[in-house]
């Protein structure tokens, strides 16, 4: 319950930080992903990265999930044509650090929060996210892909965090 209330304040400052000016010259730079399932699943949805600051806001509406807890990761390479994701290749990592919870400091920049399903198997997050960018560099995530699976992270098992079957993948493109 404390998880979805901290979601809920950080979308609520996000949106009003961009009222109040927090996003600079006006108009935010933003980017999606349209997610599509891999074989023999049905998850599908849209994830959108807004730039606010030196964080992104990322934004996600994801359905056709079991209820619970799903691993959620941007991967290296934008890349989502083999049946099961695995063009995508592995976590974005380009500090060379461990797989690890984004709440701590020692984890892959594409290591987010996991995605939570409800009953229906849906799941809706907004969450800050700090050590990439939209911007081109090596932090850019332009071109990489978002992964969605199967399983829950647990945050710990090298270098995936044990989240299972990739069940959908997305490719990150500019708005």
């Amino acid at each position: 319950m404390q998880k979805f209330i901290l979601v809920g304040a950080l979308v609520s400052a996000g949106l009003l930080s961009a009222c109040a000016g927090g996003i600079t010259g006006g108009k935010a730079e933003s980017a999606t992903a349209q997610l599509a399932a891999t074989q023999g699943n049905r998850v599908s949805g849209v994830v959108t990265f807004t730039q606010s600051g030196d964080k992104l806001l990322v934004l996600a509406e994801i359905s056709g999930l079991t209820p619970g807890l799903h691993g959620f990761h941007i991967h290296e390479k934008g890349d989502c044509s083999a049946p099961d994701g695995t063009s995508a290749g592995g976590h974005f990592n380009p500090s060379g650090k461990m797989h690890g919870s984004p709440e701590y400091d020692n984890h892959h920049a594409g290591d987010m929060l996991q995605l939570v399903a409800d009953a229906n198997g849906n799941a809706r997050q907004g969450v800050y996210i700090e050590g990439v960018t939209l911007s081109d560099g090596a932090n850019g995530i332009i071109g990489r892909s978002v992964i969605v699976h199967a399983a829950p992270d647990d945050f710990k098992t090298q270098p995936t965090g044990n989240s299972g079957a990739r069940q959908a993948c997305g490719v990150i493109v500019r708005k």
